[in-house]
Protein backbone atom coordinates (compact mmCIF):
# COMPACT_ATOMS: atom_id res chain seq x y z
CA UNK A 1 0.00 0.00 0.00
CA UNK A 2 2.71 2.35 0.63
CA UNK A 3 4.25 1.60 -2.30
CA UNK A 4 1.61 2.38 -4.62
CA UNK A 5 0.73 5.74 -2.39
CA UNK A 6 4.20 6.46 -3.23
CA UNK A 7 3.78 5.60 -6.80
CA UNK A 8 0.54 7.78 -7.15
CA UNK A 9 2.09 10.92 -5.45
CA UNK A 10 5.31 10.52 -8.24
CA UNK A 11 3.26 10.41 -10.55
CA UNK A 12 0.87 13.49 -9.61
CA UNK A 13 3.67 15.79 -9.19
CA UNK A 14 5.43 14.48 -12.90
CA UNK A 15 1.87 15.45 -14.24
CA UNK A 16 2.19 18.96 -12.34
CA UNK A 17 5.94 19.08 -13.18
CA UNK A 18 5.11 18.61 -17.25
CA UNK A 19 2.24 20.60 -16.75
CA UNK A 20 3.95 23.55 -15.55
CA UNK A 21 6.46 23.05 -18.30
CA UNK A 22 3.64 23.07 -21.18
CA UNK A 23 2.33 26.31 -19.73
CA UNK A 24 5.93 27.66 -19.60
CA UNK A 25 7.04 26.91 -23.23
CA UNK A 26 3.56 28.36 -23.88
CA UNK A 27 4.29 31.23 -22.78
CA UNK A 28 8.01 32.01 -23.83
CA UNK A 29 6.87 30.84 -27.27
CA UNK A 30 6.04 34.90 -28.37
CA UNK A 31 9.62 35.76 -26.90
CA UNK A 32 11.18 32.91 -28.56
CA UNK A 33 9.26 33.34 -31.95
CA UNK A 34 10.50 37.26 -31.56
CA UNK A 35 14.03 36.35 -30.81
CA UNK A 36 14.04 34.07 -34.17
CA UNK A 37 12.49 36.63 -35.76
CA UNK A 38 15.08 39.01 -35.30
CA UNK A 39 17.63 37.44 -37.37
CA UNK A 40 16.07 35.92 -39.97
CA UNK A 41 15.66 38.39 -43.14
CA UNK A 42 12.89 40.46 -43.17
CA UNK A 43 11.05 38.48 -46.29
CA UNK A 44 10.98 35.41 -43.89
CA UNK A 45 9.91 36.30 -40.80
CA UNK A 46 6.15 35.40 -42.10
CA UNK A 47 6.58 33.03 -44.51
CA UNK A 48 8.57 30.76 -41.95
CA UNK A 49 6.73 30.95 -38.89
CA UNK A 50 9.03 28.73 -36.72
CA UNK A 51 11.55 29.32 -33.84
CA UNK A 52 14.40 27.30 -35.81
CA UNK A 53 15.71 29.89 -38.26
CA UNK A 54 16.83 28.80 -41.32
CA UNK A 55 19.04 31.65 -42.21
CA UNK A 56 21.07 33.64 -39.83
CA UNK A 57 20.96 37.03 -40.81
CA UNK A 58 22.16 39.95 -37.46
CA UNK A 59 21.94 42.75 -40.67
CA UNK A 60 18.40 43.48 -38.55
CA UNK A 61 20.86 44.53 -35.58
CA UNK A 62 22.62 46.57 -37.07
CA UNK A 63 20.58 48.23 -39.77
CA UNK A 64 18.03 48.98 -36.83
CA UNK A 65 20.75 50.59 -34.64
CA UNK A 66 21.16 53.68 -37.07
CA UNK A 67 17.82 53.47 -39.03
CA UNK A 68 15.99 56.27 -36.87
CA UNK A 69 16.73 59.85 -36.81
CA UNK A 70 19.51 59.02 -33.69
CA UNK A 71 21.32 55.75 -32.69
CA UNK A 72 19.35 53.59 -31.02
CA UNK A 73 21.44 54.02 -28.02
CA UNK A 74 20.50 57.71 -27.56
CA UNK A 75 16.66 56.39 -26.94
CA UNK A 76 17.82 53.68 -24.75
CA UNK A 77 19.80 56.52 -22.82
CA UNK A 78 16.19 58.42 -22.56
CA UNK A 79 14.67 55.95 -21.22
CA UNK A 80 17.00 55.10 -18.63
CA UNK A 81 17.25 58.86 -17.23
CA UNK A 82 13.05 58.82 -16.41
CA UNK A 83 13.72 55.14 -15.30
CA UNK A 84 16.09 56.04 -13.14
CA UNK A 85 14.54 58.98 -11.69
CA UNK A 86 11.21 57.47 -11.21
CA UNK A 87 12.83 54.74 -8.76
CA UNK A 88 14.88 57.54 -6.82
CA UNK A 89 11.58 59.02 -6.67
CA UNK A 90 9.16 56.73 -5.44
CA UNK A 91 11.36 55.54 -3.25
CA UNK A 92 11.44 58.85 -1.53
CA UNK A 93 8.15 59.77 -1.73
CA UNK A 94 6.48 56.69 -1.30
CA UNK A 95 8.62 55.48 1.55
CA UNK A 96 7.84 58.67 3.26
CA UNK A 97 4.33 58.57 2.30
CA UNK A 98 4.51 55.16 3.67
CA UNK A 99 6.13 55.81 6.80
CA UNK A 100 3.41 58.68 8.03
CA UNK A 101 0.03 56.19 7.51
CA UNK A 102 2.01 52.90 9.20
CA UNK A 103 3.90 54.93 12.23
CA UNK A 104 2.27 58.23 12.85
CA UNK A 105 -1.22 59.46 14.55
CA UNK A 106 -2.79 62.16 12.94
CA UNK A 107 -6.20 63.43 11.90
CA UNK A 108 -7.97 61.91 9.23
CA UNK A 109 -5.23 59.02 8.62
CA UNK A 110 -7.78 56.62 7.92
CA UNK A 111 -9.72 58.47 5.74
CA UNK A 112 -6.42 59.70 3.42
CA UNK A 113 -5.33 56.17 3.19
CA UNK A 114 -9.05 55.11 2.07
CA UNK A 115 -8.70 57.51 -0.63
CA UNK A 116 -5.21 56.99 -1.53
CA UNK A 117 -6.18 53.20 -1.90
CA UNK A 118 -9.29 54.00 -4.26
CA UNK A 119 -6.60 55.51 -6.54
CA UNK A 120 -5.63 52.36 -7.22
CA UNK A 121 -8.88 51.64 -8.96
CA UNK A 122 -8.89 54.65 -11.77
CA UNK A 123 -7.37 53.50 -14.89
CA UNK A 124 -4.72 55.68 -16.70
CA UNK A 125 -7.07 56.64 -19.42
CA UNK A 126 -9.28 58.47 -17.07
CA UNK A 127 -6.33 60.58 -15.35
CA UNK A 128 -4.08 61.53 -18.62
CA UNK A 129 -6.32 64.39 -19.81
CA UNK A 130 -6.36 66.43 -16.34
CA UNK A 131 -3.03 65.39 -16.42
CA UNK A 132 -2.14 67.01 -20.15
CA UNK A 133 -4.06 70.16 -19.41
CA UNK A 134 -2.01 70.66 -16.05
CA UNK A 135 1.44 69.99 -18.04
CA UNK A 136 0.25 71.69 -20.81
CA UNK A 137 -0.65 74.64 -18.58
CA UNK A 138 2.97 74.43 -16.83
CA UNK A 139 4.31 74.03 -20.47
CA UNK A 140 6.20 70.88 -19.58
CA UNK A 141 4.71 68.80 -22.75
CA UNK A 142 8.38 67.60 -24.68
CA UNK A 143 9.96 67.33 -21.17
CA UNK A 144 10.79 64.73 -18.97
CA UNK A 145 8.82 66.39 -16.11
CA UNK A 146 5.34 64.91 -16.69
CA UNK A 147 6.78 61.08 -16.15
CA UNK A 148 9.16 62.22 -13.23
CA UNK A 149 7.78 65.04 -10.86
CA UNK A 150 4.74 62.76 -10.21
CA UNK A 151 6.73 60.19 -8.87
CA UNK A 152 8.41 62.74 -6.31
CA UNK A 153 4.98 63.36 -5.15
CA UNK A 154 3.83 60.01 -3.72
CA UNK A 155 2.10 59.09 -6.92
CA UNK A 156 2.07 55.66 -7.05
CA UNK A 157 -0.28 54.20 -3.97
CA UNK A 158 0.29 50.46 -4.87
CA UNK A 159 4.25 51.03 -3.80
CA UNK A 160 3.09 53.41 -0.95
CA UNK A 161 0.82 50.05 0.15
CA UNK A 162 3.46 47.67 -0.24
CA UNK A 163 5.59 49.69 2.02
CA UNK A 164 3.08 50.31 4.55
CA UNK A 165 2.05 46.74 4.82
CA UNK A 166 5.72 46.28 5.33
CA UNK A 167 6.57 48.81 7.67
CA UNK A 168 3.69 47.68 9.87
CA UNK A 169 5.19 44.03 10.00
CA UNK A 170 8.13 45.78 11.38
CA UNK A 171 8.13 45.88 15.36
CA UNK A 172 6.90 49.07 17.12
CA UNK A 173 9.29 48.84 20.07
CA UNK A 174 12.49 49.78 17.79
CA UNK A 175 10.49 53.17 17.36
CA UNK A 176 9.47 53.78 20.99
CA UNK A 177 13.53 52.81 22.03
CA UNK A 178 14.58 55.34 19.55
CA UNK A 179 12.12 58.21 21.06
CA UNK A 180 13.56 57.24 24.27
CA UNK A 181 16.97 57.81 23.34
CA UNK A 182 16.40 61.34 21.74
CA UNK A 183 15.47 60.32 17.78
CA UNK A 184 13.05 62.13 16.58
CA UNK A 185 10.39 60.77 13.23
CA UNK A 186 12.93 61.59 10.67
CA UNK A 187 16.08 59.75 12.06
CA UNK A 188 13.70 56.80 12.94
CA UNK A 189 12.71 56.60 9.63
CA UNK A 190 16.52 57.01 8.24
CA UNK A 191 18.47 55.16 10.44
CA UNK A 192 15.95 52.47 11.53
CA UNK A 193 12.69 51.95 9.07
CA UNK A 194 14.66 52.49 5.73
CA UNK A 195 17.68 49.48 6.72
CA UNK A 196 15.02 47.01 7.60
CA UNK A 197 12.80 47.93 4.54
CA UNK A 198 15.11 46.56 2.25
CA UNK A 199 13.22 44.15 0.35
CA UNK A 200 10.19 46.15 -0.10
CA UNK A 201 12.60 49.18 -1.56
CA UNK A 202 14.10 46.80 -3.57
CA UNK A 203 10.45 45.38 -4.90
CA UNK A 204 9.14 48.65 -5.51
CA UNK A 205 12.23 50.27 -7.55
CA UNK A 206 12.28 46.40 -9.42
CA UNK A 207 8.66 47.14 -10.39
CA UNK A 208 9.02 51.08 -10.80
CA UNK A 209 12.09 50.05 -13.59
CA UNK A 210 10.43 47.90 -15.23
CA UNK A 211 6.63 49.70 -15.89
CA UNK A 212 8.63 52.83 -16.03
CA UNK A 213 11.16 51.46 -19.16
CA UNK A 214 7.69 49.78 -20.80
CA UNK A 215 5.68 52.74 -20.27
CA UNK A 216 4.55 53.56 -24.19
CA UNK A 217 1.34 55.57 -23.70
CA UNK A 218 1.98 58.15 -21.20
CA UNK A 219 5.35 58.82 -22.86
CA UNK A 220 3.63 58.47 -26.66
CA UNK A 221 1.32 61.09 -24.90
CA UNK A 222 3.86 64.00 -23.47
CA UNK A 223 6.71 63.43 -25.76
CA UNK A 224 6.17 64.33 -29.30
CA UNK A 225 9.27 65.41 -30.45
CA UNK A 226 11.74 62.80 -31.54
CA UNK A 227 14.60 64.11 -30.40
CA UNK A 228 13.46 63.21 -26.89
CA UNK A 229 11.66 59.80 -27.48
CA UNK A 230 12.10 56.80 -25.31
CA UNK A 231 12.61 53.12 -26.08
CA UNK A 232 9.04 52.14 -26.45
CA UNK A 233 8.01 55.13 -28.39
CA UNK A 234 10.94 55.19 -31.16
CA UNK A 235 10.03 51.23 -31.49
CA UNK A 236 7.00 53.10 -33.01
CA UNK A 237 8.88 54.71 -35.39
CA UNK A 238 9.85 51.35 -37.24
CA UNK A 239 5.90 50.82 -37.95
CA UNK A 240 5.02 52.84 -41.32
CA UNK A 241 1.63 53.99 -41.01
CA UNK A 242 1.49 53.36 -45.37
CA UNK A 243 2.41 49.72 -44.52
CA UNK A 244 5.78 49.65 -44.73
CA UNK A 245 7.18 48.16 -41.32
CA UNK A 246 10.75 47.08 -40.73
CA UNK A 247 9.62 44.10 -38.87
CA UNK A 248 13.10 42.44 -38.38
CA UNK A 249 14.70 46.07 -37.16
CA UNK A 250 11.87 45.91 -35.01
CA UNK A 251 12.30 42.84 -33.40
CA UNK A 252 15.89 43.01 -33.45
CA UNK A 253 15.53 46.62 -31.43
CA UNK A 254 12.71 45.23 -29.02
CA UNK A 255 15.36 42.17 -28.04
CA UNK A 256 17.69 44.99 -27.30
CA UNK A 257 15.08 46.81 -25.37
CA UNK A 258 14.74 44.08 -23.05
CA UNK A 259 17.97 43.41 -22.21
CA UNK A 260 17.81 46.17 -19.32
CA UNK A 261 14.99 44.49 -18.18
CA UNK A 262 16.09 40.67 -17.73
CA UNK A 263 19.19 42.62 -16.15
CA UNK A 264 17.84 44.65 -13.47
CA UNK A 265 15.05 41.67 -12.69
CA UNK A 266 17.78 39.03 -12.22
CA UNK A 267 19.77 41.58 -9.99
CA UNK A 268 16.99 42.15 -7.90
CA UNK A 269 15.31 38.81 -8.26
CA UNK A 270 16.13 37.66 -4.54
CA UNK A 271 14.81 41.19 -2.74
CA UNK A 272 11.68 40.70 -5.09
CA UNK A 273 11.19 37.23 -3.50
CA UNK A 274 11.82 38.63 -0.05
CA UNK A 275 9.46 41.93 -0.66
CA UNK A 276 6.77 39.97 -1.72
CA UNK A 277 6.86 37.31 0.90
CA UNK A 278 6.86 39.48 3.50
CA UNK A 279 4.63 42.43 2.67
CA UNK A 280 0.96 40.26 3.70
CA UNK A 281 1.27 38.97 -0.33
CA UNK A 282 1.46 35.31 1.40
Amino acid sequence: MARERDGGGRSRRLGKHVLLIAFGVAMLYPLLWMVSSSVKPTELIFRDPSIWPTELDLRNYVDGWTALRHPFHFYLFNSAVIAVAAVIGNLLSCSLAAYAFARLEFPGRKLFFALMLSTLMLPIQVLIIPQYILFAQLDWINTDLPLIVPKFLAHDAFFIFLMVQFIRSLPRELGEAARIDGCGHFRIYSRIIMPLALPALATSALFTFIWTWNDFFSQLIFLTDPDIYTMPVALRSFMDGQGETAWGQLFAMSIVGLVPIFGFFLAGQRYLTQGVATTGFK
